[in-house]
């Protein structure tokens, strides 16, 4: 580091950026995408748009379905998940966990007759969802890496505050038509400026989310390792009740339903089910949280054999419950209506962006002037930031494509897709190492261009609800999608233009002094 502050800012600033800058650039493109995460599901299930919404008035009925399915084929589990229907999946969606060792169940059932409903197995908007906090790594793992990621992008966003003395200025500056490295730097700093208050929000809370994750040393000591204590007690969960070792029934679950239904407003998303055949057993409903900014869904319990109600919780928090909630709801934003999500997007997309516009430009400031492409720890560098920035687009148009044509009975079908997305990354990472790195670019953007109009005749070619087919009568969420994947192609084509156009920096060639004549040929001259 520099021996002054600000050069020892603006050090720490360029290299905390650069080391995890190509896994933020995952986490931000994934989490943007996140906020339109159920109707990218909605997209990748077309089965869903015939299918009939499911009135509250039918929830006990279609819950009893649910509890007759997983008695017959999950009595063994431990827990049991059952997702309520809802407008975007009007599906019944079971998941249970049964002893370590063993893969975990799961199944969509129809619930106006309780049969697996016919629909394409995908893990749709959930993916990129969980990929932004897990990067499809084991939970452990994968949250301690996106978490140490947060902590250093919440230094570099500190020290690049401090780094900039003109930052006001800055806002308001972006020369396109200068050189490269300077049209970069202006991109940096708008995009970091022009979104910098929801940069600074959405790192802190993102790492808040997961604090006793991080820093669990608090609860282990005060709680003796029992989390779920201090959970119940901080009014997020309702307090967990241990098997008692003697066999029972359960107590009918349509009553429960009614009665849960009767006492909260807001629409029932999920029962959750412990200890089942034992006299612990213990039914959860957990309703919607809130139309409001702390994310305090509401959770009544019941006991699970004689249907009595044990507690409700939720909405009660207290000071500091409610306000990590609230920091969470910050983060996840289901408070927002139509056009405060579209803001949280832009300003992700801006997020996006300032990552990828400072990889590129600490790449553009270490460009020698002669042997552009010999040191071979910049040409890893440059091929590392394609492998990101254009690599990730071009892996998701994969996975979207993926959807619209494998086939609808493939077994695990889910999992294909996300395979048919790691290979696609792998590939267009291998790309640039084989290529002239401005080739490369330009090429790259060209592929994921191609690659967005694919998805989109894919769409109209295989859908039959697509309203492009119907004459307007259609979805018009796939006319939604379908825009937006043009936009994308539409960008990525005027970048690899605009990377084509470019001369780049010329050769130096080196100066040379004038010869000057000897006294003898002067005289002659």
């Amino acid at each position: 580091m520099k021996g002054r502050f600000r050069p020892s800012m603006a050090w720490l600033h360029t290299w905390s950026g650069l080391v995890v800058g190509w896994v933020l650039f995952g986490i931000f493109v994934t989490g943007t995408a996140s906020y339109y995460r159920a109707d990218i599901t909605h997209w990748m299930r077309p089965e869903l748009v015939q299918a009939a919404p499911v009135a509250a008035t039918d929830l006990p009925k279609a819950a009893e379905r649910a509890f007759a399915y997983l008695e017959t084929h999950a009595s063994t589990a431990k827990t049991w998940f059952i997702g309520m229907p809802r407008p975007d999946r009007p599906l019944l969606d079971l998941f249970w966990r049964t002893r370590p060792g063993t893969p975990p169940g799961h199944v969509l059932l129809d619930p106006a007759t309780g049969a697996e409903a016919m629909v394409r197995d995908t893990e749709g908007g959930d993916f990129l969802y969980r990929f932004h906090y897990e990067l499809h790594m084991p939970p452990l793992w994968g949250r301690w890496i996106v978490g140490a990621c947060a902590m250093i992008m919440l230094v570099a966003l500190i020290t690049g505050i401090v780094t900039h003395k003109r930052i006001f200025s800055d806002f308001f500056t972006f020369r396109r038509d200068k050189a490269a490295r300077r049209s970069f730097l202006d991109a940096h700093n708008v995009t970091g400026v022009l979104a910098l208050p929801f940069h600074l929000m959405i790192t802190y809370t993102g790492i808040v989310a997961l604090a006793t994750f991080y820093m669990p040393w608090g609860v282990t000591t005060a709680y003796k390792g029992d989390t779920r204590a201090f959970f119940a007690e901080a009014g997020w969960i309702t307090a967990p009740r241990p098997p008692v070792g003697r066999p029972a029934p359960l107590a009918p679950v349509g009553p429960m339903i009614a009665q849960a239904l009767a006492s909260v407003p807001e629409r029932l998303e999920r029962l959750t089910v412990t200890n089942f055949g034992d006299a612990g057993a213990t039914i959860v409903a957990m309703f919607e949280e809130p139309h409001g900014l702390a994310h305090t869904p509401t959770h009544i319990a019941f006991d699970g054999t004689s249907g009595a109600l044990l507690e409700i919780r939720g909405g009660d928090l207290k000071p500091a419950a409610r306000t990590i909630s609230t920091l969470i709801g910050l983060h996840v934003a289901h408070f927002a209506d139509t056009g405060l999500r579209l803001l949280f997007f832009l300003c992700g997309v801006m997020g996006s962006a300032m990552v990828a516009t400072g990889l590129v430009l600490w790449s553009l400031a270490r460009l020698p002037k002669v042997e552009a492409e010999a040191a071979l720890g910049l040409r890893l560098v440059q091929a590392l930031n394609i492998g990101s920035i254009i690599g990730l687009p071009a892996a998701v148009a994969v996975y979207f494509l993926a959807n619209r044509l494998l086939p609808v009975g493939l077994a695990d079908r889910g999992e294909w897709e996300i395979r048919a997305f790691f290979a696609a990354w792998i590939v267009a990472a291998l790309i640039p190492l084989a290529r002239p790195h401005r080739r490369a670019w330009s090429e790259m953007s060209m592929l994921v261009c191609g690659l967005c109009l694919a998805v989109v005749a894919a769409d109209i070619a295989t859908i039959e609800a697509h309203p492009l087919r119907r004459l307007g009568e259609g979805e018009a969420l796939f006319l939604w999608f379908d825009g937006a994947m043009l936009a994308l192609a539409a960008l990525f084509a005027f970048a690899a233009r605009k990377v084509a156009r470019h001369r780049g920096p010329s050769r130096v060639e080196p100066r040379r002094e004038p010869v000057l004549a000897a006294p003898a040929e002067r005289v002659r001259a």
